[in-house]
């Protein structure tokens, strides 16, 4: 590496910059006595990339150790859900096996992440996991039997299509009685990490279908807004009524007399 002499501020900045935790000891020996400006603040936002860095790590493996903890040592699966209260499209619920090793760093609550980041993610996932079910829940199946028994349906489903015999099953939210090794948890989908994979999957499935849904129904901005009601949305379905996937007892304050077509 060059002596400090022969460098410019600017070069050894983006040396610092581009460091890792292992390298930047090094640099800070070397440039201790740099009175630079430039210099100096560069060491300062390396240490803070780092500890955030650090951070991150911690949460995540937080998150697989927790998920051990509440769910042993066997396999354990993680159901979530989305699209529950979109107006229009199906309740969509994924159910995930992890492995212990590799760790997908970067796992979190769907809501969390960015789309990009969710299809990263979702691809990871699919690449590691020991299992992986999903199921949906039609509109019209949604409208005839209530959220209620269509997400018991929903998660019944998912965790019978990955195709294994749990040693438990971790549900994020309140108690729905869909497996005899069911334990749920609150927040779960950013605590625990098969839970965290379910929510992604399950979003990045959802919206994928909602996508194919809008070159169907263009009037009704479904690759925007996922069948949630914006207002762009709400205002088309003003305009032109309902389609077949729009759950009809959702929709009541947007039409007084739902028609589909």
């Amino acid at each position: 590496m060059p002596d400090a002499g022969y460098m410019r501020a600017k070069e050894i900045a983006a040396l610092i910059a581009s460091a890792s935790k292992e390298e930047l000891p090094e640099l800070e020996r070397r440039y201790a006595d740099d009175a630079r400006k430039q210099v100096r603040d560069a060491l300062a936002r390396a240490h803070r990339r780092l500890d955030r860095e650090q951070a991150e790590r911690d949460r995540v493996l937080h998150m697989y150790q927790t998920q051990q903890e509440l769910g042993g040592m066997g396999v354990v699966v993680g159901v979530d859900e989305v699209g529950r209260g979109a107006v229009a499209g199906p309740l969509t619920v994924a159910a995930v096996a992890l492995p212990a090793s590799p760790v997908v760093w970067g796992i979190n609550d769907s809501k969390q992440l960015t789309p990009e980041r969710r299809e990263q993610l979702a691809a990871q996932i699919e690449e590691v996991a020991i299992a992986m079910g999903i199921a949906h829940v039609t509109a019209p199946q949604i409208d005839s039997m209530g959220m209620a028994a269509a997400l018991r349906k929903a998660m019944k489903e998912a965790i019978e299509n990955a195709d294994v015999d749990p040693d438990c099953v971790l549900i994020d939210g309140n108690p729905v009685h869909v497996h005899p090794r069911e334990k749920t948890v609150v927040k779960g989908d950013a605590t625990i990490a098969c839970i965290a994979a379910a929510s992604i999957v399950a979003k990045v499935t959802r919206d994928a279908l909602m996508v194919d849904y809008d070159a169907v129904y263009p009037q009704y901005h479904l690759a925007a807004c996922k069948g949630y009601a914006s207002a762009e949305h709400v205002a088309a379905i003003r305009a032109f009524g309902l389609s077949e996937i729009h759950r009809v007892s959702f929709c009541g304050n947007f039409v007084e007399t739902p028609r589909l077509f």
